[in-house]
């Protein structure tokens, strides 16, 4: 079994990051081959291989299986303003479909729409919990996508996965409206969730760092061992209500959350 030399490793591994913010390799760019890297620095198959699987840790590259190691298509951070993304103003604006889609816009990013699954079904206990529904029969409206960014609104076929998210409704308040259409409108589901007299008042939000399942990587393309952000939401209504419970998985080498507060009392 060929054995690993960080030393190398680390220093390789540096070369191609410098190269990559010095805008040598691009966004979506093809890296080295291992091979090529192999043949170029003089070191063991094995090593390569951890070079790349170094730059994948980081969130800077990302390899596909018969293809190649390329640069990630988003280098920079998605700033999620826990505070204010869910004021309707913010939401909504430019037209946008929701808080997600605005935050894209704030960055140049196009959010490239993809299938969502929308149906009914019984929720996990949990969720079942959350929006009361006291029937372990009881069904509720789901909404399942991968949310996904990119750079060129007129190719449908480029761009790159930068969430998972499900959302979860109680039927009787949302069934056979907008929010069980793939396009919800302006503002998206909460707006919609106002327009049926339920509008959201408070949120809360719960956030974890764990590794993600095998089929949450493959669907955010990342690495097994690379951490990811789960985010889960609680929106309710003036008197308590739930009327959306959602969970998001977010990488952690794209997302950063920022929230504000103003305190009444510092003393």
């Amino acid at each position: 079994m060929a054995k690993k030399e960080p030393g190398k490793v680390e220093r390789i591994a540096a070369g191609l990051r410098a190269k990559i913010e010095s805008g040598e390799y691009g966004p979506g760019d093809r890296l080295p081959s291992v091979s090529d890297l192999q043949s170029a620095e003089g070191i063991a198959f094995q090593t390569a291989r951890d070079v790349f699987r170094a730059l994948e840790r980081e969130g800077v590259a990302f390899t596909r299986q018969g293809k190649g190691s390329f640069v990630t298509p988003f280098l920079g951070k998605i700033t999620r303003d826990g505070s204010g993304r869910y004021q309707a103003a913010a939401r909504s604006e430019g037209g946008a479909r929701g808080a997600f889609e605005a935050e894209l816009n704030r960055l140049g990013l196009v959010y490239k729409r993809t299938p969502t699954d929308i149906g009914r079904d019984r929720p996990a206990p949990d969720v079942a919990a959350a929006l009361g529904l006291g029937h372990h029969s009881s069904k509720a409206i789901y909404r399942r996508r991968e949310m996904k960014a990119g750079r060129d609104a007129a190719d449908p076929a480029e761009g790159f996965v930068v969430q998972l998210a499900t959302s979860w409704f109680p039927l009787d308040i949302a069934g056979g409206t907008a929010i069980e259409q793939a396009d919800t409108g302006p503002g998206g589901s909460k707006s919609r969730l106002a327009d049926l007299g339920y509008p959201v008042r408070h949120v809360r939000e719960t956030i974890e760092a764990r590794f993600p399942s095998p089929a949450e990587a493959a669907a955010l393309n990342i690495p097994e061992d690379r951490q990811v952000y789960e985010l889960v939401h609680h929106a309710s209504t003036a008197d308590g209500r739930v009327v959306e419970f959602a969970l998001h998985i977010m990488p952690s080498t794209i997302w950063r959350f920022a929230y504000t507060w103003d305190l009444d009392d510092v003393g």
